[in-house]
């Protein structure tokens, strides 16, 4: 979480994020930026439209491959929530939160619902 943190509230421009951090930088054979060894689960992504709103920037991107630690998946076969162990980034409250056991199953508990 820690260094989660970190690469979001400093530029590249102005520190090596990895050296700072001790992340083990990755070179990406897909796109041309590095990714953290240490994190269970990668997603990387091409950019595809940057919009400028007031002061901020937002990128819209394209998942182009995703990279995942074995230790992540389930007995399915799938990636498995629980074991990748997510943060959540709560901007009301500026706090960061993971998540909780199953609550329901999408496209079943909304099948009671009549209208």
């Amino acid at each position: 979480m820690a260094e989660a943190d970190y690469v979001g509230i400093v530029s590249g421009r102005d520190v090596d994020k990895f050296s700072v951090s001790g992340l083990t930088p990755v070179k990406s054979e897909l796109v041309d930026a590095p990714y953290a060894a240490e994190f269970p689960v990668v997603l990387e992504c091409r950019l595809l439209h940057t919009f400028e709103i007031g002061v901020h920037t937002q990128f819209i991107g394209e998942i182009i491959d995703v990279k995942a630690d074995v230790e992540v998946f389930g007995d399915d076969g799938q990636l498995d929530i629980m074991k990748i162990k997510p943060l959540i980034y709560d901007t009301s409250h500026k706090g960061y939160h993971g998540v909780g056991p199953l609550l329901g199953k999408a496209y079943a508990v909304g099948k009671g619902v009549q209208s």
